[in-house]
Formats: structure tokens, sequence, C-alpha cells
């Protein structure tokens, strides 16, 4: 897969935005692989937010996301998306899409190591 995640941009706290991750590679189908959105800060470590199982059902956030941010896909569209709301300051950093290729429609990854396929990041900016 070759992915191209879109949708940040500039937000006052408590604002929202969507953020897109779409398969543009012929040939291979993003159903076919885990996905996750990872975030880094300048001068931090890469840090996991949420991660979405193949069939969509199974989904994982770390703490400081959850009731905020959902994380959903649409299989027929190539596309995973990450729902932000009640966005705040602390959430502001470029934010990355990655997939795995998985035999299980149910599983999740929460490790970026776990990823092979990423793509360029957004960034995500929220102002207080």
């Amino acid at each position: 897969v070759q992915l191209q995640a879109s949708g940040g941009g500039l937000v006052q706290a408590g604002g929202s935005l969507r953020l897109s991750c779409a398969n543009s590679e012929r040939g291979r189908t993003i159903g076919s692989y885990v996905v996750g959105w990872f975030r880094q800060v300048p001068g931090k470590e890469r840090e996991f937010v949420a991660t979405i199982s193949r069939n969509g059902i199974s989904t994982y956030y770390r703490d400081s996301v959850k009731g905020r941010f959902t994380i959903s896909r649409d299989n027929t569209k190539e596309t995973v998306y990450l729902q932000m709301d009640s966005l705040k300051p602390e959430d502001t950093a470029v934010y990355y899409c990655a997939a795995e290729r998985h035999s299980s429609s149910y599983s999740v990854k929460k490790s970026e190591l776990d990823y092979h396929y990423w793509g360029p990041g957004t960034q995500v900016t929220v102002s207080s």
C-alpha cells in the first residue's frame, strides 16, 4: 500500500478535524491491512494514537484521546479516518498513518514496530 494522510490544519481548542489516510496503490486493498495512527512532536518520540482492525470492528486508543477521537474505515474507498473532537493544544503534532498486512480480521496493533508501511505526515496545530 501507498498511504497518504490528509486533513490536518490549524484549529482552536475545542474544535474538530478529520484526518484521512488513503491508499493510492493499485492492486492492493487497504482492507487487508491493520491501520494505525501515530503522532510526533519535534524532539519527542512518536507515539501511538489509535488503531483499527481490518474489518473495522476492533479499535484501540491511547488513554489521552479516548472519548475524543474516533478511528473508522471505509475499505470500499480505500480510506481510514481519524475524527478528532474536543481538540486540546497538547494534541498538536504531525500525525502519521501506518499499515500492516494481517491475516486476522479482528487484530489491532499498537506498536510502531509492528508497522511496515507509513505515509508522510499531516500537521495538526491546536491553538489555545
